[in-house]
């Protein structure tokens, strides 16, 4: 489809609803188009005619004598699908509906924005909105400020969406005292046209736009959202503030992946995998978009601290320590350079610490030399107030050197009064200052986020022989039989077939079946029932391991057959599995839930008994990439155990990595699972192979 140049770099502009009456929208807006500055012509559109603000008004956009590429309309609902049809035949190329009527008011309106949706894709129309607060691009050739929020926009280089109209334009008014500024700015309101991944596509190669910040309340197509910002992301960096919460809750799933499923894991999960970096508050927001304003992506996670305090440089050390960061090693150089300036009471070592007497040269001198060093990747520099040392003239004297070192991030904590944070506002800075030593080291390893994702490979999905067709006909025949929870033995042989590592097993429907088959498996054994309406085998005492002997495996299966005809649970009873005993105390889980806007999650951690008490799993969409799957393992806090801690053999981490990659095909070859359980999947302690012991897999009968 076309771009926005049409709606974000109008040459003219047509409000259509501008009214002469103060304080409504349609004379805000053209109150802002001109004061802002629009390079354009300004056209308003009311039927009465007129003057507005000083222009020539039309009854209609047909009667404008000029050509229109955008149309800001602000009219009442009812008359937009006619005006979307004269907007047409003028030849307007861009819709900015600040309207509201729509989706958002219930049935009758969705009809009318889902016909206005139909109009603009019938004209070859792009549209903001309906129900938005409006546009604006701040460039000095553009200048155009098509919404109608309380402040002039700040030039900047973020670009921002918000599917708030009223959050987008309470940002707008509180800019100047961020110390940020817009490059562009869109509303996408209900998104019938114009969304996120929209405008991140356009912003892709607008030099002007050096970071891009979305708030959002829902994703409307996750797959392309994510191979877009999966490409965008390399190129700048996107941040994000996800409100809502997913669909997807532990009280509607069977399966323990489901239960832990829920809440907001899979929009956590695609956004990483997007390269997205996500905030929780407006506040961490724009802290995050300030770092990125102003500084550039370091080359390493090296981090030197400079302060004239010895407390907060502590503080300032065990936070960036927190995040992984690594305090950067002084070279001797470094070192001798300090103490040639420096008192004899002062440290040379990192943090550097100047005490409290330190003067403005020795933070010059200082800041000078540490950023002189290779060793070091990025610097915090701490003011404390002492001696009637200035904090604005500290400020300016680091803001200098910056400006002469642009190549390394800078940031500052100053502890200080918030007059100092004021005074910033109205001044033109080159460096982030926070009041805390936590915020710079949040910044940084922001900063350090994104250049981590910028040297990781993208990342492919392999794709693996299997038997399909076999797959296939066991999950139809479960689905003639009207069952959406698939057997243990249904389950383990969908697994099989798609080559995930199960256990040597045999099935039998009687005593003597079940001797045989553990003769030609190998004692010790395991043996499982296998029900078509029992799914939870332990509750029923279903499970019996370590089976030695023919004898031992007779009196476990006829005290089993026992047990279940005692709670009248016979009747669904569909045999017994007999498997091979998989020694090892490493138990781990994988499997797949689903959520109903994003889909398939597949989830990967520290299973057996302990899994919903510890909780220590890893997330990730599907379609899983190599590079998706060694995160989620390296993720849990279980991966030292994997390693082979206190002498245990290694895990084979290229077979468990293969194992989540399989089940990803699966899932993706089968849309109509929804759940997937491998629990547990044991770690072999003979040869270290991650064997899947159990298996269970639910699937949605409407989408077979």
């Amino acid at each position: 489809m076309q771009n926005l140049d049409k709606i974000m770099k109008p040459r003219a502009i047509a409000v259509i609803g501008a009214s002469t009456k103060a304080h409504t929208i349609g004379s805000d807006i053209m109150k802002r188009l001109q004061e802002y500055g629009f390079k354009g012509k300004i056209y308003p559109v009311n039927p009465k005619g007129g003057v507005i603000e000083g222009l020539q008004a039309y009854p209609t956009v047909l009667d404008v004598p000029g050509e229109v590429d955008l149309a800001i309309v602000v009219v009442n609902a009812k008359f937009v699908l006619s005006t979307i049809d004269q907007c047409h035949e003028k030849g307007v190329g861009g819709l900015c509906v600040i309207s509201a009527g729509f989706k958002e008011t219930g049935k009758d309106g969705a009809e009318l924005e889902k016909a206005l949706l139909e109009k603009v894709r019938a004209y070859g129309m792009r549209c903001v909105g309906p129900n938005c607060l409006g546009v604006v691009n701040t460039h000095p050739d553009i200048r155009m400020d098509g919404c109608f929020a309380e402040s002039l926009p700040e030039r900047g280089g973020i670009g921002f969406v918000s599917q708030s109209g009223a959050l987008g334009g309470g940002i707008l008014n509180i800019l100047k005292d961020l110390n940020l500024g817009f490059a562009q700015f869109i509303s996408i309101g209900n998104q019938a046209d114009v969304n996120a991944e929209t405008a991140i596509e356009y912003w892709e190669n607008e030099d002007d736009v050096k970071q891009i910040l979305l708030y959002m309340e829902s994703i409307q197509n996750p797959a392309n959202f994510r191979q877009l910002a999966t490409r965008v992301s390399k190129k700048k960096p996107i941040l994000a503030l996800k409100a809502g919460r997913s669909a997807a809750g532990a009280s509607a799933a069977s399966s323990h992946t489901g239960s832990l499923a829920g809440a907001d894991k899979a929009a956590n999960a695609l956004l990483a995998q997007s390269g997205v970096i996500r905030e929780y508050s407006l506040e961490n927001l724009f802290a995050t978009a300030k770092v990125f304003a102003n500084c550039p992506i370091p080359k390493g996670d090296r981090v030197a601290i400079i302060t004239n305090s010895g407390g907060p440089g502590i503080m300032a050390t065990d936070a960036v320590s927190e995040y992984g960061m690594k305090m950067a090693p002084l070279s001797d150089a470094t070192k001798e350079n300090l103490r040639s300036f420096l008192p004899a009471a002062a440290s040379v070592k990192n943090p550097v610490d100047m005490i409290a007497s330190a003067p403005i040269e020795h933070y010059k001198q200082t800041l000078e030399t540490v950023l002189a060093d290779d060793n070091v990747d990025m610097v915090i520099v701490i003011y404390l107030p002492f001696l009637g040392l200035k904090d604005i003239d500290v400020a300016r004297a680091v803001m200098e050197i910056k400006a002469q070192h642009p190549e390394k991030p800078i940031v500052g904590v100053f502890m200080t009064k918030s007059e100092f944070f004021s005074q910033l506002s109205d001044m033109q800075v080159n460096v982030p200052f926070f009041m805390y030593a936590e915020q710079a080291a949040d910044g940084l390893n922001r900063l350090n986020q994104q250049r981590v994702w910028n040297e990781k490979p993208i990342g492919t999905s392999p794709v693996f022989e299997v038997n399909r067709d076999r797959a296939r006909e066991i999950i139809m025949q479960s689905a003639s039989q009207g069952r959406e929870q698939l057997t243990t033995r249904e389950s383990i042989d969908v697994l099989d077939a798609y080559g995930i590592r199960v256990c040597r097993s045999g099935f039998a429907v009687n005593e003597d079946e079940a001797v045989a088959v553990a003769d030609k498996v190998g004692y010790p054994v395991v043996m499982k029932m296998t029900s078509k309406t029992t799914s939870h085998k332990t509750d029923v005492g279903g499970v019996r391991v370590n089976i030695q002997n023919a004898d031992d495996l007779r009196a476990q299966y006829r005290d089993l057959i026992a047990k279940l005809k005692e709670k009248n649970l016979l009747d669904g009873l569909e045999g017994v599995i007999i498997q091979e005993m998989v020694k090892g105390s490493r138990e781990m889980v994988c499997g797949v839930a689903t959520d109903p806007q994003y889909g398939h999650m597949v989830m990967f951690g520290l299973g057996g008994v302990f899994i919903e008490v510890m909780k220590d799993v890893t997330f990730r969409m599907a379609p899983l990439t190599d590079v998706d799957v060694d995160e989620m393992i390296r993720g849990v806090k279980a991966y030292k155990l994997l390693e082979g801690a206190r002498g245990t053999t290694p895990a084979q981490m290229g077979q468990l990595k293969e194992c989540l990659l399989r089940i990803s095909q699966l899932v993706s070859d089968f849309p109509a699972i929804t759940e997937l359980d491998i629990n547990p999947l044991i770690i072999s302690e003979k040869n270290g192979e991650g064997i899947a012991v159990d298996g269970r897999i639910k699937v949605n009968l409407k989408k077979l």
